[in-house]
C-alpha cells in the first residue's frame, strides 16, 4: 500500500516569483492537465489567499511529487507551510534571485533541527 501512495507522483510544482518559475518552466517541470496548472508566478498584486489556494491545491494532488516554493513567497503563508507535515509532496523553500535562503526561516531544516536537539 505505501508503494503505490508515491508511484503516481511524477510531477513538481513551483510556487515563486516570475523569474524562478521561468527558468524552472525551462526545464521542463511545466504541466497542464484539465485545466490544472502545477505553478503560480506570484508578484506584488498577488493575493495571500490565491498563494493559499495553490499551496493547499498542489499538497493534495496525487500527482505532485515536490513542490518548490520560493523562501520569501512561503514568509507570506508561514503558518500554512509550518503546520504541513506530508511526506508527499515533499515541501523544499528555495532561495530567488533578489531573496537569498535564510535557514533560519526553512520549516524544514527547523523540524531536522528539533529531531536532532539542535
Amino acid at each position: 500500500m505505501a508503494s503505490t501512495s508515491f508511484k503516481d507522483r511524477n510531477l513538481l510544482a513551483v510556487i515563486g516569483d516570475e523569474d524562478t518559475v521561468t527558468g524552472l518552466l525551462l526545464a521542463g517541470i511545466g504541466n497542464v492537465d484539465k485545466q490544472k496548472r502545477n505553478f503560480l508566478v506570484v508578484d506584488s498584486k498577488t493575493s495571500v489567499s490565491t498563494i493559499e489556494a495553490a499551496f493547499e491545491e498542489y499538497t493534495e494532488r496525487k500527482d505532485i511529487a515536490i513542490l518548490l516554493i520560493n523562501q520569501h513567497v512561503a514568509e507570506k503563508i508561514r503558518p500554512l507551510v509550518d503546520k504541513y507535515n506530508q511526506a508527499f509532496p515533499a515541501l523544499l523553500e528555495i532561495p530567488s534571485k533578489d531573496h537569498p535562503y535564510d535557514p533560519s526561516k526553512d520549516s524544514v531544516l527547523k523540524r531536522v533541527q528539533k529531531l536532532f536537539g539542535d
